[in-house]
């Protein structure tokens, strides 16, 4: 304890009370969390798969048609993320807020630049939805534009995993000297892939689901494909996605600092893998399936409760990994404050 409290920063607590008991802010950080998570998966996953859609449409027109729609769907979907990112925003400055301003002072101008840069994108998602019959003869050009999109929502889940995981170290605040040193501590790489693998998944079924409503006028706007062919395409993603999770889910849990590593995870990982795997059971019998779709509520029911268990041994590894730096705040508050 006393070697750890040498080489990290120790600073004096904020003497407020909570507006409410810490159990149910958790508890609402974490569903709020995963349901804003959820439409940026969403956002991000619909825009690369707009992209894919276009530049096959470059040689088949039916595809052009299926990227016209699924970009439909992005505006929605940013909007539905950004309302719902203020809550978990606002909880975690309340929980962690020293943790939390820190690794946003010490990440600087990456932190800054959030709103702005996403702003610009939004910007650029409606100007590429809403001229779309202006650029039918600059493809290639209207493609450069939305990948321009792409790449700042690439971009901007990197800075804020780079902070969410620098908030968890005090004892590499000292050897941080910018957003570009965080980037590279620890496991902020292999949970950047593993996100952006669990983004395709969610958005694969979520083709699934919204081209296979009966009230969506397939014939009418997707000339060429059959519903059934975009549901198979739609398992697809997700499964092989999925699939690739054994690589970045390994290669996140060790990576990640033991000591914020106890048996209590373990569990809710494996729980989360043991769903993970039913699911999969499941999209690959839907794959071979005539006419996919009879167990895609239960799929999403097994990847609701594996993305819950992931969204709770998050945090509890948070509440692991900074419990001894806790205890030296709080002593450390105390001697500074009188009784």
């Amino acid at each position: 304890m006393y070697l750890f409290a040498q080489v990290q920063p120790v600073p004096r607590d904020i003497p407020l009370p909570l507006p409410m008991p810490e159990w149910i802010l958790i508890l609402l950080l974490i569903i709020s969390f995963l349901l804003h998570i959820l439409f940026i998966n969403l956002m991000i996953g619909g825009t690369a798969l707009e992209i894919i859609a276009q530049v096959l449409g470059l040689k088949d027109k039916k595809y052009d048609a299926l990227a016209r729609e699924i970009a439909s769907t992005i505006t929605v979907n940013k909007s539905l993320a950004v309302v719902l990112g203020v809550a978990p925003l606002l909880i975690i400055n309340t929980l962690y807020t020293i943790y939390f301003y820190s690794a946003n002072a010490l990440t600087g101008w990456a932190f800054i630049s959030v709103i702005p840069l996403v702003a610009t994108a939004f910007l650029i998602l409606y100007y590429h939805k809403y001229n779309w019959d202006n650029f039918e003869n600059k493809k290639k050009l209207h493609i450069a534009i939305l990948s321009t999109a792409f790449l700042i929502f690439m971009f901007v889940p990197l800075i804020f995993l780079s902070n969410i995981n620098l908030m968890l170290f005090p004892d590499k605040w000292g050897e941080v000297s910018g957003f570009i040193s965080s980037v590279f501590l620890w496991n902020v790489i292999p949970r950047y892939f593993h996100f952006l693998a669990g983004t395709m998944a969610v958005t694969g079924l979520f083709i699934v689901w919204y081209f296979g409503r009966k009230k969506y006028p397939f014939e009418e706007r997707l000339h060429g494909f059959t519903r059934e062919e975009i549901k198979r395409k739609g398992y697809q993603i997700t499964f092989w996605v999925t699939v690739s999770q054994i690589v970045w889910g390994p290669l996140l849990f060790f990576t990640l600092p033991w000591r914020g590593v106890t048996w209590e995870l373990a569990y809710i990982i494996i729980a989360g893998i043991i769903f993970a795997l039913a699911a999969l059971h499941f999209i690959y019998k839907e794959i071979k399936s005539v006419n996919p779709g009879r167990y895609l509520l239960l799929i999403i029911i097994l990847i609701t409760i594996t993305v819950s268990c992931m969204g709770f041994g998050r945090q509890t590894y948070r509440e692991n990994v900074i419990a001894p730096h806790k205890v030296m705040i709080k002593e450390k508050t105390q001697q500074y404050y009188p009784m």
